[in-house]
């Protein structure tokens, strides 16, 4: 008997240090089934895991932005809050992260303008020909009712806006000038997914065809489409200048971002969290804006310095024969838009065109 005891001891020693051992190398988030959209956020009082997708490069003003956002966040919350950017479209492209994101499978987007207009036209408002003609109408529209009143429309899509994010005024490139809005005929343009935009090409006599950024470049050198439309940071740091001949500062339209997350993760963080976060965003924010402007001048200037890509900067004469062809867009989507946004558009578009000159 002592020598059988001996043996049910030993057994049941090394039954219970292997359990331990096998416990102590166990991944729950590899082998326990994971709650649905929200499989990295069971700790949220010790780890809070924030996805953030970004389309373009780490070195545009956006990718730079996030990335800032991402080390201010770990500093203001102590390392709570990891926020995981992913630059080029490597998680989702620029047409899929919005529905990624209000089905929960990652929490932050900042996409342009023009994406959200695709599921909330008052968006639109934001791709009007001219309606933000300098930095002055940007920084109004943004701070102002115009943006509130765009935020207000991401809460029925359980969306939350956390800033506006600048990048800067759109240029054209094409296989010819681009000088007059005669000069646009036959040609087919690249454009963001957007039915103002595409409106905006129709009266200037081009066809246009709707691509996810990271397709530009190979569509323009395979002859898919022969123009674009983009800020001097995009048309750089993709190097578009390789496969465009000419450029048109015509400063037409605003490229800017909507951050945005999603709200039913954001309403169940703590609110020193929140706190911490709106705060990184503030400063994200306030820095991107003093330094955009400053990078898109430098890229130009590289550009000039080592591209043979022809550029002409529009006239005041020129640039009010474009407006007055663009002109009927803003009637055509009134209705859209919403009458008040549109007319306020109109208002900010009519205050600041004279002040670019």
């Amino acid at each position: 008997m002592p020598i059988l005891k001996s043996i049910v001891s030993l057994i049941l020693f090394l039954a219970i240090g292997l359990a331990a051992a096998l416990f102590a190398g166990f991944r729950p988030d590899l082998y326990s089934a994971p709650a649905p959209h929200d499989d990295e956020q069971q700790g949220l009082a010790d780890r809070i895991i924030i996805k953030f997708s970004i389309s373009v490069a780490e070195n545009t003003p956006k990718g730079l932005a996030a990335l800032k956002f991402a080390q201010l966040a770990k500093e203001k919350t102590d390392g709570r809050v990891e926020v995981q950017t992913f630059p080029n479209g490597t998680l989702y492209s620029d047409t899929e992260e919005i529905q990624a994101m209000m089905k929960g499978d990652l929490q932050m987007i900042a996409p342009a303008f023009s994406y959200l207009s695709n599921i909330l036209p008052a968006w639109y408002a934001m791709d009007l020909p001219f309606a933000l003609p300098n930095r002055e109408a940007v920084e109004e529209a943004f701070n102002g009712e115009i943006g509130k009143l765009l935020f207000r429309t991401l809460e029925s899509r359980d969306m939350k806006g956390m800033a506006f994010w600048s990048n800067g005024f759109k240029q054209i490139t094409g296989p010819r000038e681009l000088i007059r809005p005669e000069d646009f005929n036959g040609l087919r343009i690249r454009i963001i997914p957007s039915r103002v935009l595409e409106a905006e090409y129709q009266l200037l006599g081009a066809k246009t065809t709707p691509l996810n950024f990271n397709e530009v470049y190979r569509n323009l050198e395979s002859g898919g489409v022969n123009g674009q439309e983009n800020t001097f940071s995009n048309i750089y740091t993709k190097r578009l200048y390789q496969v465009q001949s000419h450029m048109t500062i015509s400063n037409h339209g605003y490229l800017g971002y909507a951050v945005i997350i999603n709200r039913p993760f954001w309403n169940k963080l703590p609110a020193d969290i929140q706190e911490k976060l709106a705060e990184a965003m503030d400063e994200t924010t306030r820095w991107m804006t003093a330094n955009s402007d400053a990078m898109n001048a430098a890229q130009l200037e590289q550009m000039k310095a080592i591209s043979n890509m022809q550029i002409h900067e529009l006239t005041s004469e020129e640039r009010r024969e474009w407006i007055r062809v663009l002109e009927p867009v803003y009637e055509r989507f009134r209705k859209e838009i919403g009458g008040d946004l549109t007319d306020r558009m109109l208002e900010l578009r009519d205050k600041y065109i004279g002040k670019t000159d």
